[in-house]
């Protein structure tokens, strides 16, 4: 989406009109995109920007700010290992360090296919199923260095099946 193409830009724009009427629309706005795309890079920033008259760098920041907002494509499943304290104490460490050498990527980026993005997060609230890892939605309680192979096998398994 580094160039915006013409649909684009027309459900961008109905996006916004969308929340036209609302004091304060930008985290409305910025979640449906988000939900639209999968994230939100600086050129449909500068759109949303025209549109609502919100500058740039206040988009920027809202998107930099809050994890559940993206600057990049995020892959087909998303993992996210907590590192909040109980999960940490737990081991998450090890866990997202084993993630990272299967799936060769490191936190933050996404895999060269497309299916995995790996996220650290902080607390998830799950402190009584530490260490915590969720997967798109579903979450693994009590994750194991040696349960990690068989998730990632899991999941490319399935590949780009839903």
């Amino acid at each position: 989406m580094a160039h915006i193409s013409e649909a684009g830009v027309k459900k961008i724009c109905e996006i916004c009109d969308r929340y036209a009427d609302e004091t304060t629309p930008l985290m409305m706005i910025l979640s449906d995109i988000q939900n639209e795309y999968g994230y939100i890079p600086l050129d449909v920033q500068k759109l949303v920007s025209e549109k609502t008259g919100i500058s740039v760098a206040e988009i920027y920041g809202v998107v930099t700010f809050y994890s559940f907002f993206s600057l990049e494509p995020k892959g087909k499943y998303v993992i996210g290992c907590c590192l909040g304290t109980a999960c940490y104490v737990k081991g998450a460490q090890q866990i997202i360090d084993k993630f990272s050498e299967i799936i060769g990527i490191k936190p933050g980026e996404t895999s060269q296919d497309g299916l995995f993005t790996l996220d650290a997060l902080r607390c998830i609230g799950a402190c009584g199923i530490a260490p915590a890892v969720t997967i798109s939605g579903k979450v693994y309680p009590k994750v194991t260095v040696d349960m990690v192979p068989e998730i990632v096998k899991e999941y490319r398994a399935m590949g780009g099946a839903n």
